[in-house]
Order: C-alpha cells, then structure tokens, then sequence
C-alpha cells in the first residue's frame, strides 16, 4: 500500500476543512519524522494567519488517531510519525502495482537495422524500452512490444546486388559476414558507377516484387533477426520475433498516407517532394520546417513509414498510449510526427509520447568508442561483461542498472571499474543484498515470523520498504526507471544498516523483516530486467 497516499488523504480533509478549498498536502519522507508535509504554510500565507496556528488546527482537524502522530515543528511544519502497527501491518502485505486503469500501450523500442550488428547506440533504447515495457505489464496494462526494425531503403539494393555479384552465399551467414558485405557493397556504390545503377535498379525490383530479390532480401532479414533474438535474450530483453515490425511491413500503405493527407488538405508540394508543414515548426532560415512524406524522386523515406506505423498503431492497434523510445536528438522529429497525427485525425484517442534519451559516454566524455574509433557492437560489451564479471548475470546487472539508475535523459559514462564495483549505487550491490539475504534465510535455525520494530533501524528499513509502491508508480508515470532504480539502492542500504546492527539469525521477528526485504529487491530487480545470481 501507498502510505504517503494514505497520510496525503488524511491530511487533505483537515486542510480543506480549514482552506474551505482543496489543498495539496505534499507530504514527503523527511529526517526528521517519518514524513513532512509543509502544506500548512503554504496554506498560511494564503489566509493570512499565522503558520503555526494553521499548523495546529490541521493537526486538530486530522483524522490520523491510530494511523500516525502528528507534531508541529519549525515555523508551522507538520511532522507524522507513523504507528509501529501501522508499519507491521503494511508490511505484511505483499508489494502490489499502483491502481491505475488499464490501459493499451504500444511501446516502440530497440529499432536496430537489417544486415548490421546491434551496437552501443541501440543499449539505452533496448533497456529503457524493456523495464517500461515490464512495469507497464506489471501494472496490469497491455502492453504491446514493438521493434521498428530498419528493413527497407537503398541499403538493400546494395546488399542483394552484393550478394548477386558473388552468385549467392552458400549455406548459413554470420551477421559478421553480413556487416562484411554490407562493408563492401557500400564502397562499390561509391566507387562503381555500373555498381551504383545496378544497385538502384536492385531497389526497384526488390520493391515491385522481384521473386529473387525479394528471397535475397528474406535471407537478410531472417538471419539478422535471429542474431537480434539471440542478443536480447543473452541482455535478458523480453522482445521476440513476433514482435518486430520492419519498415518493410507499412510499404503498401505509404501511398494511401499521401492520399489521405492530400484529401485533408495537409500535403503541399515544395520543389517536387511531398510535405507537410505542422503549424509552429521552423528551420533556423526561420522558414516553415516540412515533414517530407514522398520524395521529388516519388520515394518514400522514414517519415512516410512513420506516419503509417503511427496510424496503425492509433486505428487498427486501438492503442490508448504510444511511446516512442528513441535518442534526444529525433524530438523534433517525433513532435512534428505527432502533430501531422493529430491533424489527421488519428489521434483522438491514442496519447503519443516521445520517451528520449541522452547517450553512452566514454571515459573521455564522448559517444563511446573502440579504440580504433569504431562502434562499440553489443556483442562485443557482454563478452566484455562476461570476462570483468564474476558472473555473466553479475556482467548484464552491472551494465543494465548503470543505464536504468540515470536519469534517461542525461548522457551517462560508461566506467567498468564503477558499474563492477560491490559497493556504491551499482548493480552488483544490489544483487549481493539478494544473496546475501539468501544466504541468512539457509542458515537460519527458525522460519520467518511476524514483524515486531524494536530497532530504529528495523523501523528505518520498515519505512523504506513500504516506499516501494510510490516509487514504482513515479517511474511509471514519469517513464523514468530510475525512479525506481533509486528507490531499491535506498533499501538496500537500509538493509545493510539493519544487517550491521541487528542480530538476525536467532530473530523469527527479523528473519521475517529480512524475508520480506528480499522479495521486495527481487521484485524491483525483475521489473528492471536485472537478473538475479543465485550466490556471489
């Protein structure tokens, strides 16, 4: 249960009673109670009474008799201190989403491309997309996972021509043999003029239908696929084939996009391309910004496709949310998408958002790099993982909480040395007070029993555990993991103060307490996708 909601309702009634309007009360965890709220002075200076007089009539007023103390601290400050029955009680119930009405969600994330590796510049879309995606799910939405996956355009006229050239590639492909060839055919497309018409004209059969180039093309597709499956599952991502959505799969709808937004007035011609112009949006020439939906030369690039996969996603899906988890640098893209969508008409019901993010730093502060000043492939960072780690859970915990205990919206640093460590906000901390929690319920000589707070550090975990739904909720509705990332470092390090202090094993009181601190950090670590070793 939410008990800051809870103390927030109390407290609610005896400021409206006093304000004769609705109040927020804010109340927040504090050190000097168990909560704070300030609302009172808030609320004096409205009225233009003294703080501490407010102060004292909302804790008159309070309906808090066997729920919390209420004390007056400061200039008009109300401190709650919650009955340790209250705490006992709440804790003997299990950790439960917040309530919200359910809710169809399509969360667009990962979108690598076909015939080239998954990277470090696909990490944070795939992590932050996955724990949305969980607690979404845990939430008791419906979630409906998407990968846009880049399978369509130029690149692949170049790729299959490759392909022809060499008579076809016998048996299985690496996906290194296909970035090799992906290599090749673009320097042949450069530097070979015969190359370069072939390639193009490679395009148009692949796009008419061509029975062999589109079996080429297949082969491309189906193996990349398999290498992109076999990655998420070694990172511990919840995506599937079933839910990937190339670009390929909105080509028969692109020309009914231009027919409808043209029947809407929307498409203005602008030197032979297709566009259209959403109100506010400028270049820095101050001119009017365009969303390009067929080209001069009648093709149709991304933001045709993305303006199908959006209408279907809004009509056919019946999504009520679409997230959209995508680099910082596209929002000017997504909100000028978003604005095309709601001129049109598809979005009345579906709520889009834009979930960006900032990017993987090296230790140097730029876009993080081999050292010969290559992209850093995923593969490659969990070999990495695996070879630094204790564990290759050890390595992926490491990688993914590193990403989900920042703010997405900063850029972070990846440090080996600190995602590694065993102390401090890591992964590897938190999975320790997991097995460490383990291994104290295996030694024990009783089973867990009820929970009675002798020790303020039993009742300063006790206060933090229960924090876990608000957390849970914050990073749900603000789509920001950290949230909830900070939350389980906080009750671990409670855990350890109380682990330090308390003598447990000879405890049925504290083993219980210690129990229910391990389902509380494995339940948090799960939502996040953040597996959990079994011993250390």
């Amino acid at each position: 249960m939410n008990l800051e909601a809870l103390l927030a309702a109390r407290l609610a009634v005896a400021l409206e009673a006093v304000a004769g309007e609705p109040v927020d009360p804010v109340v927040r965890a504090s050190q000097h109670a168990d909560f704070q709220s300030g609302a009172a002075l808030a609320l004096a200076r409205r009225l233009g009474r003294p703080p501490r007089e407010i102060a004292a009539e909302v804790a008159a007023r309070a309906d808090l008799e066997g729920l919390a103390e209420v004390a007056i601290s400061g200039p008009g400050f109300l401190n709650l201190t919650v009955a340790d029955e209250v705490l006992v009680s709440l804790l003997a119930e299990p950790d439960s989403p917040p309530p919200v009405g359910p809710a169809r969600v399509v969360i667009d994330y990962s979108g690598p491309n076909v015939a080239k590796e998954l990277h470090v510049g696909h990490l944070r879309s795939t992590i932050i997309g996955d724990a949305l995606a969980r607690l979404l799910s845990w939430a008791g939405h419906d979630v409906v996972r998407v990968n846009h996956l880049g399978d369509w355009g130029t690149q692949f006229g170049m790729l299959i021509e490759q392909m022809a050239d060499l008579g076809g590639p016998a048996g299985e492909l690496s996906l290194g043999d296909l970035t090799g060839f992906y290599q090749q055919a673009r320097l042949k497309f450069d530097t070979d003029d015969d190359f370069r018409t072939r390639a193009r004209l490679r395009v148009v059969a692949l796009q008419s239908g061509d029975e062999p180039s589109r079996a080429m093309w297949q082969r491309l597709v189906d193996q990349s696929e398999r290498h992109f499956v076999a990655d998420y599952e070694r990172l511990g991502i919840t995506l599937g084939r079933g839910d990937f959505a190339g670009e390929s799969s909105y080509q028969d709808q692109l020309a009914s996009i231009v027919d409808e937004l043209s029947g809407k007035g929307l498409i203005v011609e602008s030197e032979g391309a297709l566009c259209v112009f959403p109100a506010g949006f400028t270049g820095r020439d101050g001119e009017p910004l365009p969303l390009i939906v067929r080209k001069s030369d009648g093709g149709f690039g991304y933001a045709a496709t993305d303006l199908a996969a959006l209408r279907h996603r809004a009509l056919d899906l019946k999504a009520d949310q679409l997230l959209y988890v995508v680099g910082a640098p596209q929002s000017t893209h997504f909100r000028m998408l978003f604005a095309v969508g709601r001129d049109a008409g598809w979005l009345t019901r579906a709520m889009p958002e834009h979930i960006g993010f900032g990017s993987v730093l090296g230790p140097d502060g730029k876009m993080l790099r081999t050292r010969s000043g290559g992209t850093v492939k995923l593969a490659d960072l969990l070999d990495e993982a695996d070879a630094r780690a204790t564990s290759p859970a050890v390595g992926i915990g490491a990688i993914k909480y590193a990403d989900l205990s920042s703010d997405r919206r900063s850029d972070y640093v990846f440090d080996w040395d600190r995602m590694l460590a065993a102390t401090g906000n890591t992964g590897p901390y938190l999975q320790y007070a997991v097995a460490r929690i383990r291994s104290v319920l295996a030694r024990a000589a009783h089973a867990p029993g009820p929970v009675v707070l002798d020790d303020p550090a039993e009742r300063r975990l006790a206060l933090t555990l229960l924090g876990f739904q608000p957390a849970a909720a914050a990073a749900i509705e603000h789509r920001e993991p950290h949230r909830l990332a900070v939350h389980l470092h906080e009750v671990a390090v409670a855990f350890s103060a109380f682990y330090e202090k308390c003598p447990i094993l000879s405890s049925p009181s504290r083993l219980g307490l210690t129990a229910r601190t391990g389902r509380t950090l494995r339940l948090g670590l799960d939502l996040l996708g953040i597996p959990v070793p079994e011993r250390m």
